[in-house]
């Protein structure tokens, strides 16, 4: 059995202050290290903001803010403005196996984005959620929900 990703299952995004906050959370079912790359498609280009896989563009580097955890890489990016709007990635492979890969992909508009004081409770222990999102294809295959 090859060793997986769990899945990439949560990608948030919110407002600190005048930053956007990507947080990525994950599942490793392995002792492998995770390589990640957050990234922004606009007009159909995709343009890396961060991370292991890929090269980094110039104009976010000085932008930038990262940190990781056991199971969560929270990305900070400063003065967000609508110019950067987009659909953001984060985008998770294990180190050595460039075929075994798992994405989220996140609409981040300005006016939509809420503070991050507001999902901060929800996103500080969100093992239950994750096993309930992993959960619920299985539950509804078996017919126990519909939705």
């Amino acid at each position: 059995m090859n060793p997986t990703i769990g899945i990439a299952v949560l990608l948030t995004a919110c407002l600190v202050d005048q930053s956007l906050r990507l947080d990525c959370r994950h599942e490793n079912s392995t002792t492998s290290p995770i390589q990640y790359e957050f990234s922004i498609t606009r007009e159909k280009k995709k343009h890396v903001i961060f991370g292991t896989m890929g090269v980094p563009e110039h104009s976010y580097r000085s932008r930038t803010n990262f940190t990781s955890k056991y199971n969560i890489k929270v990305l900070y990016l400063s003065g967000f403005t609508t110019k950067d709007e987009g659909m953001y990635t984060c985008e998770l492979q294990l180190s050595g196996q460039s075929t075994t890969s798992s994405s989220k992909n996140v609409s981040v508009l300005r006016d939509k984005l809420v503070k991050c004081e507001g999902i901060s409770l929800l996103a500080q222990n969100t093992s239950w959620l994750l096993l309930l999102l992993l959960s619920l294809p299985l539950l509804q295959a078996m017919d126990f929900i519909s939705l």
